[in-house]
């Protein structure tokens, strides 16, 4: 095991994140901020000690992710005394939407009109040659025509035609994020998501994507939050293969944590086919976080359930037989662009609480379960866990908001009058009051577990398809705890004397709160039941 700082500042087995827009809940001639406080002071404090506010600035499109302006709180949201409000109870998380702007910003249109001090800010290109081999997330053209001083040119759009690429060979757009950081830290934002980073630098005849350069600039913003305070955090979104993800913690200098973007797909999988092999042999091959780093684990977030980061751990029938089920439950499926120009999925869009409606074998009555039990995964592994505030809640797919919208994603963006799911969450015959109150237990025993601490030791077992286990070992050494799921649909039987319990200790389970008796014994998991044994 690595050496490791106990007094390290960085995070604990305390660190739990909820991730919400600003908008989620609403009350009438209310600030939406001001409602957001309200229903963390209720219902996620003290258990969420981290919000991750996802894009509270004024924007016109991709509901936050194309914004108008960086220093501005949305009016219908709040002002900044809101945010830094919420920044005196919670450590806030902010994006830092670095790869683009939207083409109705201030900075575009002072561009367009010629203005000196925002020249060169964003892409353009006489000529396109060179750049058949782009790779993006999108199936929508990659550049987009604009007349500036009487001359065509081809605007740079990875995203979205309202999206214009940011031109980082141009210093001043660097200088311009390297402010707008030192704004968010005034203002009480503490750790930062570098949002499509990995799509940042573009280079002729490259995949634009992953680039030295980019990394560099990685380096660069994590060295200046480091030099600015030890209580800043830098995590990069990048939903990509997983080695590729992998590259941006570098040599411990550039995020302190990634997205775990291959956990969410792999656990629907696994919970989908009622087999653990293909997260079993995942997770055996993860690498441990190294000094100052750990990994940030989720399963839904406010995008869709990522594909890409399966390549090399599924097989292409697997995908399709994924995708297939996830359209079986009612999800979506969004698509990306090939540089040979074909399609291929990209995402799957679904709220986490249908996708677990059923199994490959259709839909049963056993989908809370199973979405408690991924959730008790996701809390056991290695790493810091981050919950979706609608997974939390036990939020259904919102059909509505996505005929509104014509936006496959807004399938799991709904946002809730704050007395409707105040009932729901009050009435212990509703879903959600089971859904919240199941994972507020977990997350309660989780909170107080030495051995659950975000770079604690890890070692997966191999228990057979039907179960999922791992070993999680204090960074002292003095807590052991070997979670085991049953990811299937029956009962299965564990041989405990293949997890090696130690004789000298006492060991019970902290969910159950029951004592194990005999170490050697085969003890009966009901269907997706999760135990956390330990010994302390």
């Amino acid at each position: 095991m690595k050496d490791y700082d106990q007094s390290d500042p960085y995070w604990s087995q305390e660190d739990i994140f909820l991730i919400s827009y600003g908008d989620t809940f609403f009350e009438n001639e209310i600030k939406k901020l001001k409602t957001l406080n309200k229903f963390m002071d209720k219902y996620a404090y003290p258990n969420f000690n981290n919000l991750h506010i996802l894009p509270f600035f004024p924007y016109s499109s991709d509901d936050g992710f194309s914004i108008k302006d960086y220093e501005k709180v949305r009016h219908d949201l709040g002002d900044w005394n809101d945010v830094q409000s919420l920044s005196k109870k919670y450590q806030l998380m902010s994006d830092i939407v670095i790869n683009h702007a939207s083409k109705k910003s201030q900075y575009f249109e002072e561009f367009i009109k010629g203005n000196e001090e925002f020249k060169d800010y964003f892409i353009t290109l006489n000529d396109t040659n060179g750049y058949e081999s782009v790779i993006r997330p999108r199936s929508s053209d990659l550049f987009q025509e604009v007349e500036i001083n009487q001359e065509t040119l081809k605007l740079w759009c990875t995203f979205s035609h309202d999206q214009i690429d940011l031109n980082f060979k141009n210093p001043k757009v660097l200088f311009f994020f390297i402010k707008l950081i030192h704004f968010y830290l005034k203002n009480g934002i503490k750790v930062f998501r570098l949002d499509a980073i990995a799509f940042l630098w573009k280079e002729k005849n490259t995949s634009c994507l992953n680039l030295l350069q980019t990394h560099e600039i990685v380096k660069l913003i994590r060295t200046l939050l480091n030099a600015y305070s030890k209580d800043t955090l830098l995590i990069t979104e990048t939903n990509l293969p997983n080695l590729e993800n992998l590259s941006y913690f570098g040599n411990s200098d550039e995020a302190n944590s990634i997205y775990n973007f291959a956990l969410p797909p792999l656990l629907l999988w696994t919970f989908l086919m009622g087999d653990s092999t293909a997260i079993r042999k995942w997770s055996m091959g993860m690498p441990p976080a190294k000094d100052h780093t750990t990994y940030f684990n989720f399963i839904a977030s406010h995008d869709g359930i990522g594909i890409r980061p399966t390549e090399g751990i599924l097989t292409d029938n697997e995908r399709s037989t994924l995708v297939n089920i996830i359209k079986d439950f009612g999800g979506e499926i969004s698509y990306r662009r090939k540089s040979d120009n074909s399609e291929s999925v990209y995402e799957l869009n679904i709220a986490l609480i249908d996708a677990m409606k059923g199994t490959f074998k259709g839909i049963d009555h056993m989908q809370t379960e199973r979405f408690i039990a991924a959730h008790a995964i996701m809390l056991s592994l290695e790493g810091i866990p981050a919950f979706y505030v609608h997974s939390v809640i036990g939020t259904s797919n919102d059909y509505e908001l996505v005929k509104k919208t014509k936006n496959k994603r807004s399938i799991n963006r709904k946002s809730w009058n704050y007395e409707d799911i105040d009932k729901l969450l009050s009435d212990s015959k509703s879903q959600n009051f089971v859904i919240y109150n199941n994972l507020k237990k977990l997350i309660e025993i989780r909170k107080k577990q030495s051995a659950f601490h975000p770079n604690a030791t890890q070692f997966t077992f191999n228990l057979g398809p039907n179960f999922f286990g791992i070993w999680r070992q204090s960074l002292d050494k003095k807590q052991s705890i070997f979670s085991v799921t049953n990811v299937s649909n029956v009962f299965q039987y564990l041989d405990l004397s293949e997890l090696n319990l130690i004789e000298s200790n006492e060991w019970w389970d902290l969910i159950s709160n029951e004592i194990i008796i005999d170490i050697k014994a085969i003890i009966s998991l009901k269907a997706y039941q999760t135990v956390w044994i330990t010994n302390y």
